[in-house]
């Protein structure tokens, strides 16, 4: 669990050993989805068709959070890689504790205070919202748990420990969906809670393992008493939402966006949106490789930029490339002969399972361009250029995705919706190139080959 100098040897050591323990933290985080969908779809289509509309906006309102803690690292990599004091990365680490929980707070108040008028305006049911009502409070208020979690383990994956972040990350999804079968059914004297109980499960989860997180960062040096710790409070808590306000804006926009898509998918009727929220499930475990990849960029590009080694950043950022399209198109052929079987195992069965193959095969071949947009946002985050990632996830949901969902919807049905999925991922890449240049993450000069060998 040792600090990492990403500074020095190959890159692509540097980028496997911030990403390899996270895909098993991320996997381990998608998998509660996964399970609130398996267990929610045996009690029926309602509390189903419940999470397909509730998924988009709280994985938009988790995003947030996850871009402070982009804010949070971009600024610790870089401080790291230059060598600041200790002290100074401990102050600076607090600050960003801080920042994090006030968002938390307001955040998770106005998501309970709005979430009924919002899910009728996205086109849920009476008996869709009811399910909705049971689940959101109990969600809200395992929001600010999430946020410390989510802040912690950006401290550690700064400093080059992704193991330590991988872990609690499991932990928090183990608990959560070990207590799930029990809280939502019931057992003996534990009664069923249905919807609800999914809701209690996160709250569990998260709270143990923040707390867990916070005592292992505080005993390690972390989280370390430093004199004055208020001192540089502005600057640092500038440079923390320099990355983290755009970078929080540029996470929310693809969740904040599937829910506007949702709503499109909402006029074919709730089978379809249970269809279509049962396949973005499946869809997020299947690239948990490349969310892994992009959450181990930002440490590597980060300490290099600070370090005044563009190089090793620029290598970083195309062999990353590389590897998102090498995995995307071997994901794609896999999604192509095992879509039913998926579909059937996380939908509730018959036309629900239908969609959810129908996007699987189609959309999946597209999942490269995914890769390479979340890791040049990364990448860009940790350089400090987060207005770049901003617009390029911008670009593709409001100008690409969301237009052509609503406009392929009327033409083909479902198939439009799928249709504008694959051009925004597609587009994404050009987008992708155009940002890096700008940035300058890519080589304006010399041979990509040298870039690639790092």
């Amino acid at each position: 669990m040792a600090d990492a100098d990403l500074t020095r040897g190959p890159v692509w050591r540097a980028l496997a050993h911030t990403s390899a323990p996270m895909s098993f933290g991320i996997l381990a985080v998608l998998s509660v989805g996964i399970a609130d969908s398996y267990f929610l779809s045996r009690l029926g289509e309602a509390p189903l068709a419940a999470v397909g509309y509730i998924y988009p906006v709280i994985t938009a309102l988790s995003s947030l959070s996850i871009g402070m803690s982009a804010g949070a690292n971009a600024a610790l990599s870089q401080a790291i890689g230059r060598g600041a004091p200790r002290e100074e990365i401990g102050r600076l680490s607090l600050h960003a504790f801080g920042l994090g929980m006030g968002l938390a707070l307001c955040l998770a108040g106005a998501f309970a205070a709005v979430s009924g008028p919002l899910f009728a305006a996205m086109g849920a049911g009476e008996e869709v919202r009811v399910e909705i009502a049971a689940y959101v409070p109990i969600w809200a208020a395992s929001f600010p748990f999430l946020v410390v979690l989510m802040i912690t383990n950006a401290l550690f994956r700064a400093h080059g420990n992704a193991i330590s972040a991988s872990l609690f990350m499991v932990l928090a999804a183990v608990l959560n969906i070990a207590v799930n079968p029990l809280l939502v059914f019931g057992w003996g004297p534990v009664p069923g809670l249905g919807t609800a109980g999914a809701a209690w499960a996160s709250l569990a989860g998260r709270a143990v393992a923040a707390g867990a997180a916070l005592l292992f960062a505080m005993r390690h040096g972390y989280l370390a008493r430093c004199a004055s710790p208020l001192r540089k409070l502005g600057a640092n808590g500038l440079a923390i939402v320099r990355v983290g306000g755009p970078a929080s804006f540029s996470n929310a926009i693809n969740p904040a966006g599937m829910a506007l898509v949702t709503a499109a998918v909402a006029t074919l009727g709730e089978t379809a949106v249970a269809g279509f929220g049962a396949a973005t499930r499946v869809q997020s475990l299947a690239i948990v490789v490349l969310l892994a990849l992009s959450a181990g960029i930002g440490p590597v590009v980060g300490q290099n930029w600070g370090a005044e080694k563009p190089a090793r950043a620029q290598a970083a950022l195309i062999q990353a490339w590389v590897f998102s399209l090498g995995y995307g198109l071997l994901l794609a052929l896999a999604l192509s002969f095992w879509a039913g079987p998926f579909a059937r195992l996380i939908a509730s069965g018959g036309e629900a399972a239908e969609y959810t193959a129908q996007y699987l095969r189609i959309v999946g071949w597209s999942l490269f361009g995914y890769g390479i947009l979340v890791t040049a946002n990364a990448a860009m985050n940790a350089r400090s250029k987060a207005l770049y990632s901003m617009g390029l996830s911008l670009g593709r949901i409001f100008a690409i995705y969301l237009p052509g969902a609503w406009i392929g919807v009327s033409i083909l049905g479902f198939t439009g919706i799928l249709v504008a999925a694959v051009a925004a991922n597609l587009a994404a890449v050009a987008g992708a190139i155009w940002c890096g240049y700008r940035t300058g993450l890519l080589p304006a000069d010399g041979p990509v080959t040298a870039r690639l060998n790092g």
